[in-house]
């Protein structure tokens, strides 16, 4: 197992629910603790997997304070409750400001955060050098492809400071090679912070647990209504967690398959 130790919490979800005219969820309970790697800034990736209609889209905008629970609280940073604006959320159709250019929208975005003041240019331009994203700052969000609209989203994310960012089927729709480029840029960004925590609701079991730290398995139990936590894997003491090519070894398959039989 890599050398880790798992520190303070740093978001907490209790006895989350949600009722409309039947019980949607019920009993949420998970917690994510800042990991610290000697020699790395290791920030978090988690994985919330589902079937399709359980409820992964309604915990994804409770979990950003989108949307309040029907009992319960998610708190950051100790015992602050969220509230919307406290997380980046990347939606899976990356909403951009269509009236704006790419720069434009991303000069928005680093004006909220008051450590870049005076840096806003800068950053800006070292992110688009860094996404290869330096030629269509002047282009409008209509002049993009899927993939560079999907960077441009995390840029926003990145530029205004949130150590949280909630993805939504961040691969969805992408071909083989803009899905190896949006892996690693995932990777980058985890790496960027070591309270930097991605929070990933995907269809895309293998990409998804691939580069995730930690899985969280949303479903139903027998007799009880609204779907819960049924099972939380610790990809770390598999030692599945921050390894290259790991796709290919039998011991992250077999993870794979048991994942897909709690679905």
């Amino acid at each position: 197992m890599t050398q880790h130790t798992k520190a303070e919490v740093i978001l907490q979800v209790k006895d989350v629910a949600l009722t409309y005219d039947r019980p949607i969820l019920r009993d949420i309970n998970l917690s994510i603790r800042n990991i610290v790697r000697p020699g790395f800034s290791q920030g978090q990736v988690v994985t919330l997997i589902g079937r399709s209609g359980i409820g992964k889209t309604q915990l994804f905008k409770i979990l950003s304070g989108l949307q309040a629970p029907t009992s319960g609280q998610v708190t950051i940073h100790g015992n602050q409750p969220v509230k919307a604006g406290d997380m980046g959320v990347i939606f899976q159709n990356y909403y951009l400001f269509e009236w704006r250019t790419v720069y434009q929208s991303l000069m928005l975005a680093a004006k909220k955060n008051k450590v870049l003041a005076g840096m806003e240019k800068q950053t800006i331009e070292q992110y688009a050098h860094q996404f290869q994203l330096t030629g269509h700052l002047i282009l409008y969000p209509r002049q993009l492809s899927g993939g560079q609209r999907q960077r441009v989203s995390i840029m926003q994310q990145l530029l205004k400071g949130s150590n949280f960012i909630l993805l939504d089927e961040p691969f969805s729709g992408l071909d083989v090679c803009m899905l190896d480029k949006a892996v690693e840029l995932l990777l980058q960004v985890s790496l960027s912070d070591e309270l930097k925590t991605l929070i990933i609701v995907s269809h895309d079991i293998e990409t998804s647990v691939a580069i995730s730290d930690t899985v969280f398995i949303l479903g139903t139990e027998p007799n009880k209504a609204g779907a819960t936590i049924k099972k939380e894997i610790d990809l770390i003491e598999r030692d599945l967690a921050w390894q290259k090519n790991i796709k290919q070894e039998r011991r992250f398959l077999e993870t794979l398959e048991e994942i897909k039989a709690d679905l």
